[in-house]
């Protein structure tokens, strides 16, 4: 029942029936997920019915907002069925292993299962255990897939590279708490797979040296950085996972998205956010609201890119 996420068909690599993490796919398959995603987010709120008579499991054992609706509104726009469900409504919380809960939702009739928890790993539980389709929707400090193919796609579109989602000659920094970050570690696999420089950017304690091992550079100054960027990813500092800073005040005045760093950019630079945002703390008001932020932008691009990743699992089982 393994959880590999590519196969080859006739001569053509393709996707598989699990989404776990960036790794495993190549370059070819990402574009193929982008490609798919494109199409979808030029027109936003259009209905297919791709998946027609398939049900989709959400479980969520994490609290989310952009992630869990915007697989619920993809779903829903390929004419699929959605079941909800959460540990504090599950019998996770009787002592049930998450496998188990896994088995027994695909044992009603499920085609596809996206799976959210606070444990690294979680996500490649649940597909050694059941057949249908996995999409991973964030397990611990490990992966967010759907997120580093969204965000490819917002900056890939904003940079006119999606008729062939070829990055080479641009340059991201993902700054703020990469150490406990599956957001960056998500980012960093899709875009330099797609031909990106990403740089990674926060104070030693969460922009670890360590990240150079996923391609990347890492520095601790921010604004000796900026002018060679098109792009920057902010992140939050994640205080619930471990992280520590000195002060806020501190930490803002080193790493935080302002309108003075964001002169400091290339001509043309966008800043990013996956949410949720701590405004005042990685990041201003006036940048995430203003002519530069593509924050909201992202939160459409998440429903294309889901669509698309639920289309390439499912549609062919």
């Amino acid at each position: 029942m393994g959880s590999t996420p590519v196969s080859t068909v006739a001569g053509r690599a393709s996707i598989d029936r699990c989404l776990l993490d960036l790794d495993r796919l190549d370059p070819e398959h990402i574009r193929q997920i982008l490609q798919g995603a494109a199409a979808h987010f030029e027109s936003p709120g259009a209905r297919h019915e791709t998946l027609r008579g398939r049900t989709i499991a959400n479980l969520f054992f994490e609290d989310s907002t952009r992630t869990r609706v915007s697989f619920t509104i993809a779903a829903h726009r390929l004419g699929a069925d959605v079941v909800d469900l959460s540990s504090k409504g599950s019998s996770v919380t009787k002592g049930e292993t998450i496998a188990d809960t896994a088995r027994t939702v695909e044992a009603m009739g499920v085609d596809g299962i996206v799976v959210r928890h606070h444990a690294a790993g979680a996500a490649d539980v649940v597909a050694g255990a059941v057949q249908c389709a996995v999409i991973n929707a964030g397990d611990g400090r490990h992966a967010h897939p759907t997120q580093g193919l969204l965000d490819a796609l917002v900056i890939a579109r904003e940079f006119n590279r999606i008729a062939d989602f070829d990055l080479r000659g641009l340059k991201v920094g993902i700054v703020g708490d990469l150490a406990h970050s599956r957001v960056a570690r998500s980012d960093i696999g899709a875009l330099t797979k797609l031909g990106a420089s990403v740089v990674c950017i926060g104070p030693p304690g969460l922009a670890p040296q360590a990240l150079k091992t996923l391609g990347c550079e890492v520095t601790h100054d921010f604004d000796a950085a900026l002018p060679s960027l098109d792009a920057v990813q902010m992140l939050r500092v994640q205080l619930e996972r471990g992280a520590r800073v000195g002060s806020t005040r501190e930490y803002a005045s080193q790493f935080q998205m302002n309108e003075r760093r964001m002169r400091l950019m290339k001509r043309g630079g966008v800043i990013l956010h996956p949410g949720p945002m701590n405004r005042g703390v990685e990041i201003t008001s006036e940048v995430a609201d203003g002519k530069q932020s593509r924050i909201f932008l992202q939160v459409r691009a998440g429903v294309a890119v889901r669509m698309s990743c639920l289309e390439l699992l499912m549609s062919s089982r």
